[in-house]
């Protein structure tokens, strides 16, 4: 599983959830991103690590000078689900655009490969 398509699944449990007014699935996606993101253990991650049998050779990684030893996708992860969390839970009588707008800006990353959150958090420095 690719991020793109777990992007794109994520995205349309998303608004499905938002559609059908489904607050379970909802409250599971928003912790499983802040799991995801808290512990660094992504889902597309470990399901490739089943799918494949562990190599031995060592991979090849590139010298690159980041400013924060910080990687940008758990960081994506961490700020979608907070502010999900935040505007789902606390705020949604008035600021109930902003899940749908993430939903549709999460479905729209998935299908074209475009996050244009993940390009500015690697723009500001992260890994």
């Amino acid at each position: 599983m690719t991020d793109r398509m777990y992007r794109s699944l994520l995205g349309s449990l998303l608004l499905a959830a938002l559609l059908f007014d489904l607050n379970l699935l909802m409250y599971f996606l928003i912790t499983l991103l802040l799991l995801e993101g808290l512990t660094n253990w992504r889902i597309p991650l470990l399901i490739n690590g089943l799918r494949r049998a562990p190599s031995n050779s060592a991979p090849v990684t590139k010298c690159h000078y980041y400013r924060y030893q910080f990687e940008a996708e758990r960081a994506w992860r961490l700020l979608i689900g907070s502010l999900l969390g935040v505007t789902y839970i606390f705020f949604y009588q008035s600021l109930w655009f902003i899940p749908w707008f993430l939903g549709f800006a999460i479905v729209g990353a998935g299908a074209s490969g475009i996050c244009p959150m993940e390009f500015s958090l690697k723009r500001i420095g992260l890994k």
